[in-house]
């Protein structure tokens, strides 16, 4: 499958997503255990990400290493996890 129809068919299945989903009406509660699966998923999406990259399927790596991103941030905004992504300068330190 092309880039192209990648991210097509994963627009169109955000918009559907978005179009179709029912927001829950009752305060939302997040178990410790919930966070720690999320955790785990987050984990093993940054492996996938690591595994494409040493394969050369850099946008698989790159699809892979976003839903990581997206997973943190999604439990910081609901305040189940504290963190701050690396500054530009930080990143440069480290590679």
């Amino acid at each position: 499958m092309s880039l192209e129809a990648l991210t097509s068919k994963y627009i169109s299945s955000a918009e559907k997503v978005l179009k179709e989903l029912q927001q829950t009406k009752t305060p939302i509660s997040v178990t410790e255990e919930s966070v720690a699966n999320i955790l785990r998923w987050a984990a093993d999406y940054l492996e996938d990400a690591k595994h494409y990259k040493a394969q050369g399927k850099f946008e698989t790596s790159l699809t892979s290493v976003a839903y990581c991103e997206g997973l943190l941030d999604a439990l910081r905004l609901l305040g189940a996890v504290k963190f701050e992504w690396p500054t530009n300068q930080e990143r440069k330190k480290s590679s």
